[in-house]
């Protein structure tokens, strides 16, 4: 049994992992996965867990940078509104009008499948929205920490790193 816990974290892990990574330039939370899939294998790999805070506090960084002015909250709604109006797209699935310049089956790629994956990405992205507004809206004192907390996260995997 415990092996195959093992063998089933590993898998859940590196499946986090290598979709964070393609998420930071496709559509999702990109280093939140990333942090999910280090922090899944850092029970199993020590250079996981070395790794596991300075990624931690980069995703908080960029969750506090998300909401650091009016400006950048209205254009993350924009981007959640933006990935609903897609989803919804593409699970309605109109047809292909005459304008598209491409083959038919270019149009609208992955049906409902695609749709739902956006429309999944899109409630995340409102939940982290949410979360960084409240931690981080109008708290200089949170970020000024978050900036000490990447600093020691830093030093102290450049000093675990030396030690290898």
């Amino acid at each position: 049994m415990k092996v195959a816990k093992r063998i089933g974290l590993e898998v859940v892990g590196w499946l986090l992992l290598v979709a964070g990574v393609a998420a930071l330039v496709l559509p999702g939370p990109g280093l939140i996965m990333v942090f999910a899939g280090l922090a899944v294998l850092s029970q199993q790999y020590e250079w996981a867990e070395r790794r596991l805070d300075p990624i931690k506090y980069r995703a908080l960084k960029g969750a506090a940078e998300s909401v650091e002015t009016p400006t950048r909250i209205a254009l993350s709604a924009a981007g959640v509104l933006f990935l609903i109006g897609c989803g919804v797209l593409w699970i309605v699935g109109p047809d292909q009008p005459g304008w598209w310049p491409l083959p038919d089956w270019t149009w609208l790629t992955g049906g409902i499948g695609t749709g739902s994956t956006l429309l999944f990405s899109a409630l995340i992205a409102i939940a982290l929205l949410v979360y960084s507004f409240r931690r981080f809206y109008g708290k200089p004192d949170a970020v000024a920490e978050l900036e000490g907390d990447i600093e020691e996260a830093d030093r102290d995997f450049k000093a675990l790193s030396a030690d290898d």
